[in-house]
C-alpha cells in the first residue's frame, strides 16, 4: 500500500508564499494523476489542483494564477507552490491520487494558516 507524506505547511502572512511537498513511498506519480485538496473548518474538502501523467494541470478558480502544481518523478514528489496567499486559503492541505491505479490514496495532511 502506497503512503503519501505531506510537508511544508505552516503559518504565513497574507501575501506570502509556501511550497508544499508530497512524497510517495512508491514511484506512483508517473502513472497516476496527483492532486492537492484542502479542507477548511466547517467546509467540504475541495480539489485545489491536479497534475496528470501528461503534465496537464487543473486548478480551482479560487487559486488560478496564484498556485502552481508540479511533479518530480525521480523524487516521487508532487509540489504545490502557493503565492499571494489569502486568509481564505487557510486549511488542512491533503495530497491524494485523483485518478489512476492508486486512486483513493491520501496523505494525512499539512496545516496552512494565513494571517491577515
Amino acid at each position: 500500500q502506497v503512503q503519501l507524506v505531506e510537508s511544508g505547511g505552516g503559518l504565513v502572512q497574507a501575501g506570502g508564499s509556501l511550497r508544499l511537498s508530497c512524497t510517495a513511498s512508491l514511484n506512483i506519480f508517473s502513472i497516476n494523476t496527483g492532486g492537492w485538496y484542502r479542507q477548511a473548518p466547517g467546509k467540504q474538502r475541495e480539489l485545489v489542483a491536479s497534475i496528470g501523467t501528461g503534465d496537464r494541470t487543473n486548478y480551482a478558480d479560487s487559486v488560478k494564477g496564484r498556485f502552481a502544481i508540479s511533479r518530480d518523478n525521480a523524487r516521487k514528489t508532487v509540489y504545490l507552490q502557493m503565492s499571494s496567499l489569502k486568509p481564505e486559503d487557510t486549511a488542512v492541505y491533503y495530497c491524494g491520487i485523483v485518478g489512476g491505479p492508486h486512486f483513493g490514496s491520501w496523505g494525512r495532511g499539512t496545516q496552512v494558516t494565513v494571517s491577515s
